[in-house]
Order: C-alpha cells, then structure tokens, then sequence
C-alpha cells in the first residue's frame, strides 16, 4: 500500500473514557470482524482485562478503511489508561504518528488526560481531540471541549463530537483521522530498521516480536539481525493483527506488525530493540525506549517451598510481556526462598500477582511494599536500596533520602478543603491551584512517594464521591528524618515485616502493625512478645499469652505437693520452649502492614 494512506495512531485517555469502545467501533465499521465475532473490548484479550473493565496490555490492530472510494490502511493501538501502565502508554506512542486523545463527554479532562496529552506532543504526535459518550443524559460536550482548549490549549474547532456505544459521530471522526493525522516517514527502499514495540511468548513458535517498521523492507525467509543483542535469525514468519494474526509476505516501512523468527528464549528479546538485515544492516540503531524506573518493591515467594523453580518461570515469561517490571532472588528467614520484584505501582504488582496465579498456575506469598530509597555512606558513597532490611547499619548511613512525586489531582471545588486537610497529614507540600470550570480544580502538589502508596487513592475517591482523579511522576530524592521500624516476633526482628518512614509516624504505625500480629498470630504454649524497636529502643510492645493446658486434671485430691510439681515442671518446660521454639507466623500477618490507618 502507497505510503501516503497509512496511518498510524494511538488511542490514548484516562481510566474508563471509552477507549476499547471507539476501537470496537472502527473495527466495526471497517468490516474487520464479523458480526458474529463482534464482542465488547474485542482488543482487551486478558480475562483480567474483562473483568476489572480495564486495559492492562495495549493492543496493535491493522483495519483498511474506504472513505470517499480510497482505501487507507489504519494501524492503531488502543492503550491503558491507568497512572500505572504509563509505560505501556509511552511505547505505545513512540510506534505512532498521531493520537486520538479521548474525553469522557460526562467527566472533562481528568488528570492521566492531561499526562497522556503531554506525553504525545513530547513525542511530536499530532493529536485529533475526542469527546465521547454524547448519548448520555448527564453528557455536556461543548463544556468538555472548552475544558480541552483551556487545559491543553487545542482549539474547540479541532474537537470531534461521537459516542463509540452507539457509532454516532464515527463517520466523521474517520474522516478526520484520514485528513489531520501525517502519513509515516520512511523510506522503504533503504536500509531496514524495525522498532520491537512489544513482544509475547508462545509455546509452539517462540517469542513473538510487534514490529513498527521505521525504513526499509522486511520478507519472509530474510536473515534478519537484532541489533541489542547481536544475533541473527531466520524470519519465519510475517503478518499483521486483523484483529487476530494473518500472516502475510511483507512488511514495508510505515506499517506495523509480527514477527516470528524462531527466538527461542525470552532472555534474547529486548522491547526497544532494532531489527535491521543481517547481510546489509543499518548503520545505526533506533532511539528505543528509556527503561522504566521502578518504584515500588515488594518480595514473592511460592506458597509451597518445591514451587521456587515453578516461581523463576512463571516470572521470566510475564517479564517478557512486560517489560516494566524486575525481579531477583531474594530470601528471608521466614519465608525460604523467593524474588524481590520492582514495579510501576501499586495496581502493577497487584495485575502481575493475579497474572502470576492464573495465568501460571504459581500460589505467591506477597510482603508488602516499599519504594526505593538514596543512601548517603559516610565514606561519601550513595546507594539504593528497595527493602528496610538492606538498609546499612546506622554508624555507616550519613543521610536517608526519600522519592518526591509531583501529583496533579483533579477534584469537585466542594472537596478542596478535605483534600488539603488529607494533604497536610501526607506531608504534602502544596504548588498551585487552577479552576477549570466554575465546579472543577486542579490542584498540585508534591508529596513524599511513601505517603500515597498504600491508601491515599482509596481516601481521596471517598471525599470526592469518586469524582476525583490524580496522576503523578517521581521529580526526585530528598533528604527527610527518616528511621527503620524493625517488628520483633519472640524477640527475633523479622525482615519481611521490617519498615522504613518518617520519624513522626513511627510510634503510631509500629504500636498499629504489632496490634494487627496480636490478632493474626495463633496462640502457642509459650508467651510470645511483639514489639516495634527503632535501633535498640522499643517504642511498642504487645503480648500473645501462651496456651494455658491444665496439667493437674488428673489430680484427685492427695498432696497438694503434687500439683505443685506438675506446674513447676510445664513453667520449666514454657521457658525452655520460649528459648527454642518457632513462632508460626501465617502469610496473612506479612499484609497488616498494608492495612488502611483508620
């Protein structure tokens, strides 16, 4: 197909706008699929995906569409919308030569809007705005275009008016994409270059490579080589997503596609990687993709010890699909043998849990997360460190710092002053506030990124009736009076329970923590003490009283003697088994530190 009728565009909104349903709808109308195939969120493929309502993977689709007797061939990859799957957003964009930037006709602009708008115009994308969900009773769209031109600053007559549920406006919108989006720059006759957009494992033909092809030509049969690596294949096989895999000859520059080329482990694949000819390469690699920074931690490890190799697995293969998050052996007293993981966030650790579960049939036991921390030696070195019990003994740390994010909360102007009060409690520090209409704020502020990971999101939904929406990005470590919580069971500090916060929230959080083992931790035949210690000083303490069995039932009457020795000898037996016995700790007890603060 001639160069100048392809398209390549991204679908790109906040959570719930409806962007599975607009590209359900241009499927629709291409003849894509079938009226007997034809499902809601065709493109989200994930269990997963359907049943939270979300997108989690964004998904490549090729549609040829005639308008006015032309045929173009549309390449468009619908996104998460999440804070979380911001990654998947960015690869998504940089395979792309334009956005649909989409708006719920009912909400206006919502904060991730405003962070996925920026992000396409970093990228030099030309965005098509739309405001969807016209039909509905509570929809104002000519107030969700003003917001767009006051928030983004794109003119009102740019804005295409449609509702994706029942195909009104669509017509239109196509006609649109066709006239305002650029064809793809390339040349197909030079030397290839292929961008690895993403990837996938299957069982029977190996790794799976998306490709965007940025110049060149790319056939069946072609040595190929990947230049990150450094190794050469033979291509298998080519094709396009129509929605499902069909295979085809070619892939010329401009278009988008797979590759199957007989890659047979996961570890050879990077995402960001340039696929070129292996007898006449490119001269040079493509951009690629920054790496994602990983900013919340937390330990897996196999519910049943034997399933550690079962574990290694299940993790290697998820890794490939996503390539926002790490993982490393780890182990802990308690737990054995496990990985310490590193992702976005924290709806990323809970998508990839699930996944690990049901997708790889792995049980996972979870610790609860921390984020990265910056740590000043006194010999002038700085480290990192993701867990509390890596932190160095205190004589060597000089200086703790924290993560700061820049958050951007959008709120109903009646909720302000709770969020500020919530705000005030979380350290935040406060920037700017902007009205975007007469009942919508914008506010930002900067906070320490420990304070909102575990329930700041779930508070501010609750004082906003769920209109409230923020998104964020990390700006930076600075130094704070931070202290390790350690949580000593029977004495023994356990590492996975282990915590690193601010100093004012410590007594509270720790005496919290201990109060939740008291009740999570059965009863045993010895006392067992838990107590919260900062260093060697112990801020709180409870204790689990032992089992009291009656030794003396078998006592009928007679020497009082007797019974006398029977409970010195089970008090002799306590003590001893208080030295040397193990305390059962179930894995529900590792999640109290994640519980909500009342």
């Amino acid at each position: 197909m001639k160069q100048s009728l392809i398209r390549n565009f991204s679908i790109v909104a906040h959570i719930d706008h409806g962007k599975s349903t607009l590209a359900d709808r241009l499927l629709q109308i291409s003849g894509a699929v079938a009226k007997r195939d034809m499902k809601e969120q065709l493109l989200d493929s994930m269990d997963l995906e359907r049943e939270r309502g979300i997108t989690i993977k964004a998904s490549a689709v090729t549609i040829d569409m005639e308008i006015d007797g032309v045929t173009y061939m549309f390449n468009l990859i619908d996104t998460p919308g999440h804070v979380d799957f911001h990654y998947e957003v960015d690869r998504a964009l940089a395979a792309c030569d334009g956005a649909l930037l989409v708006v719920d006709a009912t909400q206006g602009v919502q904060a991730q809007t405003v962070a996925n708008a920026y992000a396409a115009i970093n990228n030099d994308l030309a965005i098509v705005p739309v405001v969807n969900k016209i039909d509905l009773p509570g929809a104002t769209p000519e107030d969700a275009a003003i917001e767009i031109e006051h928030v983004l600053g794109i003119s009102v007559d740019q804005v295409q008016f449609v509702s994706a549920k029942t195909g009104e406006g669509i017509p239109e919108l196509i006609r649109s994409i066709a006239a305002h989006m650029p064809p793809p720059k390339g040349d197909p006759a030079g030397p290839l270059q292929a961008l690895v957009f993403d990837s996938e494992y299957d069982d029977y033909r190996g790794v799976i490579c998306y490709l965007r092809l940025v110049n060149g030509t790319i056939r069946k049969g072609q040595k190929i080589l990947l230049m990150g690596r450094g190794r050469t294949y033979v291509c298998t096989e080519l094709g396009k997503f129509r929605p499902k895999m069909t295979p085809c000859e070619q892939l010329a520059a401009g278009e988008t596609g797979y590759m199957v080329a007989a890659i047979k482990t996961l570890q050879d694949v990077t995402v960001g990687d340039t696929v070129t000819d292996a007898v006449a390469p490119a001269p040079s690699a493509l951009p690629g993709y920054e790496p994602p920074k990983q900013m919340v931690f937390c330990d897996f490890f196999p519910s049943s010890g034997e399933a550690f190799e079962e574990l290694r697995d299940a993790l290697a293969r998820l890794s490939l699909n996503d390539a926002s998050f790490t993982y490393q052996p780890q182990h802990s007293d308690a737990l054995g043998f496990g990985f310490r993981c590193g992702f976005l966030g924290l709806l990323h650790m809970d998508i990839v849990q699930e996944r690990l579960e049901r997708e790889c049939g792995v049980d996972v036991v979870q610790t609860a997360p921390s984020v990265t921390y910056e740590v000043q030696m006194t010999d002038g070195d700085v480290i990192r460190i993701d867990a509390a019990g890596d932190l160095p003994e205190g004589t060597k740390v000089a200086e703790l710092r924290e993560p700061w994010i820049d958050m951007q909360i959008i709120t109903p102007a009646e909720a302000v002053g709770s969020i500020m009060q919530l705000a005030e409690q979380r350290r935040g520090i406060f920037k700017k506030q902007e009205y975007l209409s007469p009942t919508r704020v914008m506010m930002t502020y900067e906070f320490p990124f420990n304070e909102i990971l575990y329930d700041f999101y779930d508070k501010l939904k609750s004082m906003t009736r769920g209109y409230g929406t923020m998104d964020y990005h990390v700006i930076g470590y600075r130094a704070s009076d931070l202290v390790k919580l350690d949580i000593l069971v029977n004495g023994k500090p356990v590492d996975a329970l282990a915590t690193i916060l601010h100093r004012s929230s410590a007594e509270r959080r720790g005496r919290r923590i201990i109060q939740r083992l008291r009740e999570e931790i059965d009863r045993h035949l010895f006392e067992i003490p838990l107590q919260a210690a900062i260093g060697s000083k112990v801020i709180a303490r409870e204790t689990i009283k032992a089992l009291r069995k009656n030794v003396t039932a078998k006592c009928y009457g007679g020497d009082v003697t007797r019974k006398r020795k029977l409970l010195e000898k089970q008090k002799e037996g306590k003590k001893r088994m208080k030295t040397v016995g193990n305390v059962d700790i179930p894995q529900k007890a590792f999640m109290t530190v994640l519980e909500p603060e009342e």
